[in-house]
């Protein structure tokens, strides 16, 4: 059996993921879609809408076949960490391919950029030339690319495939990456028809408008639950800050004295946004402190962080008739424990994100055993 990998972070699930599905297996109609899914917190620092059992449920609806869980220690890092973990999950899973959204729709050029980052010497040089004018990586990325291919590359969708191309070059991954040209702007705030971005949903909800017309059904009557799609956390994360003061440097991505400039602001901030405008340089993209300040929440210290360079497990979140099928004819071959339940012998490794799932539910107002559960089963007679 062959296998197709998604990654992705369903937040919420829309019109545009529906997509990226059918037309995943149009391309692979004979393979398994195993999705990698961000959980309840996600690699733009924000909190998940929709927590990570509804999406999971979501995502078998809607024709994934096996959903696995990216841990948080991945889920909230920067595009290349996010990638690794992403890649690994698939490399250890058997997938042959992977196919992601891209506004360039340019696979050649991108895997070309991606052997230049990792064999061109000059371009490790040109990086550190422009970081140390204070600009931010993304630019840095953008600017030392464009000197050694005279070809730009800033859109969101376009660098994340960068990210997972050079993944899997670097972790010699049996898997070819295949793109789907993307319809829409990833940050647009503003939604365009039936293929809006997730953005723009977001907004939505927040000004309390009517999001039926860019969601599939299932999405749009778990979305009528949520009474609380802001998902404020911002009067835990100033408890925080304001008590540990500068100790909190000791977490994960708080760097450069960032915290002096951060209890600077502290106590005048009211919301998340305001904080993350006052502390922002042209170093430190709204992406970076919102990771950052994520990071801090969730008491995520650079020594987890150290801890954590690498997957060590393959949690299930869910998976349908075909899903188990597949994966009871790799499961000998699996390098990595395969955990579908929560129990001592496994507990140690997912300390972070039992942790880090606890804190979710208390910010969210629900029941945190929600998340120590066996998989969703979803039959073919449903």
């Amino acid at each position: 059996m062959l296998a197709t990998g998604i990654i992705c972070e369903y937040n919420p699930f829309h019109n545009g993921h529906l997509y990226h599905l059918k037309e995943t297996k149009k391309l692979k109609n004979n393979s398994v879609i195993i999705v990698i899914l961000g959980g309840n917190f996600l690699q733009r620092g924000n909190m998940s809408i929709i927590n990570k059992v509804d999406k999971a449920s979501l995502a078998l609806e809607y024709g994934a076949d096996i959903v696995v869980e990216l841990p948080f220690a991945f889920a909230t890092q920067s595009a290349d960490l996010f990638a690794k973990g992403s890649i690994e999950l698939l490399k250890a899973l058997k997938c042959d391919t992977l196919v992601f959204g891209s506004e360039s729709n340019d696979i050649d050029n991108l895997i070309t950029l991606a052997n230049i980052q990792l064999n061109n010497e000059e371009y490790d040089t040109l990086i550190k030339k422009y970081l140390d004018t204070g600009i931010n990586y993304p630019t840095a990325l953008n600017l030392a690319l464009k000197d050694l291919n005279q070809i730009d590359i800033k859109s969101p969708n376009d660098l994340l495939g960068l990210s997972y191309i050079r993944e899997i070059i670097k972790q010699n991954a049996s898997i070819t990456p295949l793109s789907i040209k993307r319809t829409n702007e990833y940050h647009d705030k503003e939604t365009t028809g039936f293929l809006s971005s997730a953005t723009s949903i977001r907004e939505c909800l927040n000004k309390k408008e009517n999001i039926k017309d860019f969601v599939p059904k299932e999405t749009y009557l778990i979305l009528e639950k949520y009474i609380n799609h802001d998902n404020d956390y911002f009067k835990y994360l100033k408890y925080k800050i304001i008590t540990e003061g500068t100790s909190i440097n000791k977490y994960q991505t708080v760097d450069e004295g960032i915290e002096n400039r951060i209890l600077k602001f502290i106590n005048n901030c009211t919301t998340l946004d305001e904080l993350i405008k006052e502390v922002k340089t042209k170093r430190y993209t709204y992406n970076k402190l919102s990771r950052m300040f994520t990071h801090i929440l969730c008491n995520f210290t650079k020594t987890d962080a150290l801890n954590s360079k690498d997957i060590k497990y393959i949690r299930i979140l869910g998976l349908n008739d075909l899903g188990k099928k597949y994966l009871n004819s790799i499961k000998k071959e699996l390098e990595l424990p395969l955990i579908t339940n929560i129990t001592k012998e496994n507990s140690k490794l997912l300390e972070t994100e039992l942790k880090t799932d606890t804190i979710y539910s208390i910010i969210n107002d629900i029941d945190y055993k929600m998340f120590n559960y066996k998989p969703i089963i979803k039959t073919s007679i449903e």
